[in-house]
């Protein structure tokens, strides 16, 4: 007989869906909160269903306010329950940005351990969707920079059900952005069961031998993309961080000594970005491995474009390719 577990092809918004549902079905101190996810089933229907199968007490429609949703949330978390509140874009937290860094962020530091504050704002993020002003935002240096928030970007279907149960179980404040470019873009196969995919800990997408790639959400495609086209000349190493606060440096730093060569590629601007911070990380801790200047493919220190822009804005293959060669070819 077989044994293998039973699964579905889920696209990464259904595979959310997924896991809110398992959550949610698991434990009754989950609650899913925000503007439209009860009736209407979310912006992008991550909550489709939810509603019907839990009830008013467990999927609840918030008024639109993005400082009254977070907040509440976190009297809700230390009160002991485990809420997931849902900001319809990443560029809308802002009005809510206080509540997460002087409250959420705080509890436990603040009651010296007493308290925790387990709750996961979930946010899409991200261009490439032809949205208007602030809704294609990538800011999430806001949120690494604070201590007392994790911070979690899926980049698959399966590691978005996996890594949102282990933030929904996590016992401190964790912000989960989604990579809205990617919810409907590929499919692949995700168990029916629950299971967690854990914090902290970064994925080798594609192994390889001459130039170390790291990324994160939605530009984990392209950059897989980049590195089978210019595979006949570089073997690239394809890093997906996967959480972003705590970072798994020691994956990536294990990396990079093997190639010394290294290319960071993110959407975000490049001024203050997560990739300058991995480049001063990898100069202060392996610089004897290193064989080339590291390169990095980034967003511009623009506000988002609108359409006509949005695809020179983002780093497509091509501009990664460049940044694989360029690393690759260096000499002294």
């Amino acid at each position: 007989m077989s044994t293998d577990t039973a699964s579905q092809r889920l696209t990464l918004v259904q595979a959310v869906r997924d896991g809110l549902y398992g959550e949610l079905e698991r434990d009754d101190d989950v609650l899913v909160m925000g503007e439209d996810v009860a009736e209407n089933g979310g912006v992008f229907r991550a909550t489709q269903g939810l509603h019907e199968a839990f009830g008013d007490d467990r999927v609840i429609d918030t008024p639109l306010s993005e400082s009254g949703i977070v907040g509440s949330a976190i009297g809700m978390a230390a009160y002991g329950l485990r809420p997931v509140p849902e900001i319809q874009f990443m560029g809308f937290i802002p009005p809510a940005f206080d509540q997460l860094t002087s409250h959420a962020a705080r509890l436990r530091n603040r009651s010296r351990g007493r308290y925790t504050c387990p709750m996961v704002v979930r946010a899409p993020y991200g261009g490439g969707i032809r949205a208007p002003e602030l809704h294609s935002e990538s800011k999430e240096m806001w949120f690494v920079h604070e201590p007392g928030l994790k911070v979690v970007v899926p980049s698959t279907p399966h590691d978005a059900k996996g890594l949102l149960a282990s933030a929904i179980r996590d016992p401190d404040p964790v912000v989960f952005l989604e990579p809205k470019l990617i919810y409907r873009a590929f499919r692949e196969s995700v168990p029916d069961e629950r299971y967690t995919v854990p914090l902290g800990e970064a994925a080798v997408r594609r192994e390889g031998a001459d130039v170390t790639l790291i990324t994160w959400g939605a530009m984990t495609r392209p950059a897989i993309e980049a590195a089978e086209a210019v595979a006949d000349e570089v073997d690239v190493e394809v890093l997906d961080l996967r959480t972003l606060s705590p970072l798994d440096f020691e994956t990536v730093r294990t990396s990079f000594e093997k190639t010394g060569r290294a290319l960071v590629v993110q959407e975000a601007p490049r001024t203050g970005g997560l990739g300058s911070e991995i480049v001063a990380t990898l100069q202060e801790e392996s610089l004897l491995y290193q064989e080339a200047p590291i390169e990095q493919v980034a967003g511009f220190d623009t506000p988002f474009p609108l359409y006509a822009l949005e695809d020179y804005y983002l780093p497509e293959s091509d501009r990664i390719e460049d940044g694989i060669r360029a690393v690759a070819t260096y000499e002294i």
